[in-house]
């Protein structure tokens, strides 16, 4: 596994584990509920960058696909 992968699951897990605990008990900590949505959230992010569209061509016009009415 690539030092990036690895870096993304450890945000990932620790974003999920930190969110999960600090929602857990009747003195909810929202800052650190806070830290945890976005350690998450920057892993998830992280991941998705490394994703390809499964578009070959992004730039394709729409108008282009419509008929004349």
């Amino acid at each position: 596994m690539s030092l990036s992968r690895t870096i993304n699951f450890i945000l990932i897990l620790s974003g999920g584990i930190i969110a999960i605990y600090a929602k857990a008990g009747d003195g909810q900590s929202v800052y650190l509920l806070m830290a945890g949505i976005v350690l998450l959230m920057m892993g998830i992010y992280r991941t998705s960058r490394n994703i390809p569209s499964k578009y070959k061509n992004d730039d394709t016009n729409d108008s282009d696909n419509n008929t004349a009415q």
